[in-house]
């Protein structure tokens, strides 16, 4: 069976204190809607739809930007979530499967507990609600189960009798069912309710009115998790780090101070990798098997390959390449530069647009000077080079294999294979200069001491 994927992204979030929309604000590197996005991606939903509403461009921007296939329809009065749901009717009239409704700000909804909810809507069941048993329940919608388990209804607490408010099983907001069943029942929906909205989880009662069963399975309380506020956006952050900490344990990584260690939202980590403390990965990032990131260290867009060893205090941009065997040291800057098997660079240096060459050993203080104000320029290094410390290499420019430079030299024209390259000016002593000079500029401290 095809399944497609509505996502409620239209709210304001006006309890965020943010002209950006709450769906926009970022958890790991990415907003909450690309979470939601990349849950549907975990069902191979065959189409994403996207509701919007305030910010609506931007909304739809962000969208299309992380998947040009995704769908996007506006909600120009925030009427509930039926009303919001109903916006994606015209976008699915051909569809023929089930579809999830998701929403925006809960962004850790995992792609497993959709998939088990596909699995019970295929057991025959009209509706298929996501539902979890909260610690406090607050204000949650209750899901009313029948003697057999069934689901009979959702009611919502503004609407609940005291009875119903003891129930702990309460509503994510997530459902399922068939598209062209979905939007009948949405059709169907009143607003007779204590907030005059068209509220998506009537049709739980209009499908039963219908002689359909409705199904309801639990997920962890954690997966449902709604971000509504700064306050909440912070405790959204700590519990995905928590959770890629572990998961990265896990799997055979060692992260000797896991509390300082901060994932992005698609970070990868390979076994027997090692992450000493307060190291920051960014997004797109892959460390493979046995390498080490060492403390202060922040990566970026980068690949780093087998037994390499990064930092400490190192930086690794987008667009960075690190072979086996690669040592990257201390305030180092590396940016979208392919570094190849077994080559070092390992103390205060700067290689931007560039190809470093198998064990070439780059010196302290090297710089590849890529920018002339306008455009980038590449710089080439051959293999089994050496960079002479403070060397600056002005791109375009190549170092051949084998080849040297002399400390100190600012490398304006390619050299050959096997070559030394020196650009510096001759040094010329003067004699006697120094103390003179010192002598000069300490007797003019002390007159204008005495003024």
């Amino acid at each position: 069976m095809s399944v497609s994927v509505i996502i409620l992204a239209a709210g304001m979030g006006s309890r965020m204190q943010s002209d950006m929309p709450k769906v926009l604000h970022n958890v790991a590197g990415a907003s909450m809607l690309i979470h939601a996005m990349r849950s549907a991606e975990g069902i191979n939903a065959e189409k994403t739809v996207i509701v919007t509403g305030h910010g609506a461009k931007h909304v739809a921007k962000a969208a299309v930007d992380y998947d040009e296939t995704a769908q996007t329809v506006l909600q120009s009065e925030q009427n509930g979530t039926g009303h919001a749901v109903q916006q994606a009717a015209p976008v699915l009239h051909d569809f023929d499967g089930d579809v999830i409704v998701l929403y925006g700000d809960t962004p850790f909804v995992r792609s497993e507990t959709l998939q088990a909810m596909l699995d019970e809507k295929a057991k025959g069941h009209g509706v298929v609600v996501l539902g979890f048993n909260a610690a406090d329940p607050a204000k949650y919608g209750r899901l009313v189960t029948t003697d057999d388990g069934l689901l009979d209804a959702i009611v919502e607490f503004k609407d609940a009798t005291d009875t119903q408010r003891a129930i702990t099983f309460c509503n994510s907001g997530v459902i399922c069912a068939d598209a062209k069943l979905l939007f009948e029942l949405l059709n169907e929906v009143k607003n007779d309710n204590a907030s005059g909205e068209y509220y998506l989880t009537d049709v739980v009662g209009l499908a039963r009115a219908r002689n359909l069963t409705c199904a309801a399975i639990a997920c962890d309380e954690a997966e449902t998790m709604g971000v509504n506020s700064r306050v909440d956006l912070a405790a959204a952050e700590v519990a995905f780090q928590n959770t890629a900490r572990r998961e990265a344990m896990e799997n055979g990584a060692t992260l000797t101070a896991a509390e300082t260690v901060w994932f992005a939202y698609d970070t990868v980590i390979g076994r027997d990798v090692i992450i000493e403390p307060n190291v920051v990965f960014g997004p797109d990032v892959t460390v493979e098997t046995g390498a080490t990131i060492r403390a202060f260290s922040h990566l970026e867009g980068c690949h780093v390959s087998k037994d390499a060893i990064v930092g400490p205090y190192a930086r690794l941009r987008p667009g960075t390449e690190l072979g086996n065997g690669v040592k990257v040291g201390n305030f180092v800057e590396i940016k979208a530069a392919i570094v190849d098997e077994g080559a070092k660079v390992n103390h205060l240096s700067y290689i931007g647009d560039a190809e470093v060459g198998s064990e070439a050993n780059i010196g302290a203080g090297t710089i590849t000077c890529n920018y002339d104000g306008v455009f980038k320029h590449k710089t080439k290094i051959g293999a089994r080079s050496f960079i002479g410390s403070n060397t600056m290499l002005v791109a375009p420019v190549s170092v051949g294999d084998d080849a040297m430079t002399g400390s100190g030299s600012v490398i304006t024209k390619d050299i050959p294979d096997e070559a030394l390259g020196l650009g510096r000016a001759r040094q010329d002593n003067k004699e006697g200069f120094a103390l003179k000079l010192m002598n000069k500029l300490r007797a003019a401290k002390a007159a204008k001491t005495k003024e």
